[in-house]
């Protein structure tokens, strides 16, 4: 008896976390950055492949970049979807407005300067990086693109760049004090 009251407890709480991902996942916002085709020319004629790049975000804070391939480019996006969810992080955002310091994001010849900004500023950022930072949550910042303007490498280095933000809370964690005596 007590075995089976255990196993249904296991498969009870499996629902609960299945179902709490899939909530989590219904409140997160897509966009497709970018669309790739790829075409294989072979003896019986030309196959195509697509690739899609996808960022999802709660605009409070959580954010995550993925990437999917398919022979169709639905398959595709809903793969790059998945991925994206797999991947979400939290974001440092002060204010509920913009980020705490300025920070450098690289990935290959990508390179993203992100700095924050006053109040009312906007969104200063183009393309992917604008994507990133507002399904991310920040309203107000100031962003460079430096380098490669691969879509994928530029949204990638947006994210490496908010991922490297420190608040003030966590520095005083890390040094043993109190937020005041900084």
């Amino acid at each position: 008896m007590e075995e089976k009251e255990k196993e249904t407890k296991k498969v009870q709480e499996k629902r609960v976390n299945r179902d709490h991902n899939n909530d989590r996942k219904k409140l997160l916002e897509e966009k497709v950055i970018s669309i790739g085709r790829v075409t294989k020319v072979t003896k019986g004629g030309r196959h195509f492949r697509f690739s899609a790049t996808v960022v999802v975000g709660n605009r409070k804070g959580l954010v995550g970049i993925g990437t999917g391939k398919a022979n169709e480019v639905p398959a595709a996006i809903a793969k790059a979807s998945m991925m994206a969810n797999k991947n979400v992080m939290k974001v440092a955002i002060m204010d509920g407005r913009t980020i705490p310091h300025e920070a450098t994001g690289k990935v290959g010849r990508a390179c993203v300067l992100i700095k924050p900004a006053t109040k009312g500023t906007g969104v200063i950022a183009g393309g992917a990086a604008r994507s990133v930072l507002e399904l991310a949550g920040v309203k107000d910042v100031i962003s460079k693109s430096l380098g490669s303007n691969t879509k994928i490498n530029v949204a990638k280095a947006t994210l490496e760049a908010l991922k490297s933000e420190r608040t003030p809370a966590k520095i005083a964690a890390l040094r043993g004090k109190k937020v005041e005596e900084l």
